[in-house]
């Protein structure tokens, strides 16, 4: 009896150990799903790329636009400063005060942007003959011209003429009016369309 239940012993111990479990048996179908699963995946990550891409150049294309946008904006002041109207008193060609003012505005502007010219008009109000007036809006727009380069802005880049009272601005008779036909216009006559700040 001992003897047999040794030999039992004996021969569970000599037995091998069970083999492993076979791995699962890959189907066509599974292989088919996960080609499927990495195929989505690439073509979501091209999708983000490709609108990555999109929002990168619209971005470089908002941003041109805005610097552009400001650049015009900045010119249009410029370009405003440049053309202000300076006014006088009666019978007066010297410059007053605030047309000293606007013309020093004038001058950095000119000064940073050397290829613009100008065209100073000088006008006056109806009192007075023609002649009289052509001759007093020739003073006034000399005496602009005249101020602009003292202060450095070469002469050749300024030309003057005389309207007198030919081209008033506003036809009323009263002070009001006759006081703004008593100036100066500025017209920028080349190198104006895109004026640069000065430094």
């Amino acid at each position: 009896m001992v003897l047999v239940l040794f030999s039992v012993a004996a021969m569970e111990a000599c037995k091998k150990p069970a083999p492993p479990p076979e791995p699962t048996v890959d189907t066509a179908a599974e292989r088919r799903a996960r080609e499927d699963s990495i195929r989505m995946e690439n073509q979501r990550r091209e999708a983000a790329a490709a609108e990555a891409r999109r929002r990168a150049a619209q971005d470089s294309i908002d941003r041109a636009r805005a610097a552009e946008d400001a650049m015009r904006r900045e010119s249009e002041m410029l370009r405003s400063t440049v053309t202000t109207v300076i006014n006088f008193d009666f019978d007066k060609s010297e410059l007053r005060p605030d047309a000293q003012s606007a013309l020093d505005a004038k001058i950095p502007i000119l000064m940073a942007n050397s290829g613009v010219t100008v065209r100073i008009s000088g006008h006056a109000d109806e009192r007075g003959s023609s002649e009289y007036n052509l001759a007093l809006g020739q003073r006034r727009a000399a005496a602009a011209k005249r101020y602009l380069v003292q202060r450095g802005v070469a002469e050749g880049r300024i030309e003057t003429t005389s309207f007198g009272e030919e081209r008033p601005v506003c036809t009323t008779s009263d002070e009001s009016c006759w006081s703004q036909n008593r100036r100066d216009e500025f017209e920028i006559t080349a190198g104006g369309p895109a004026l640069t700040r000065p430094r």
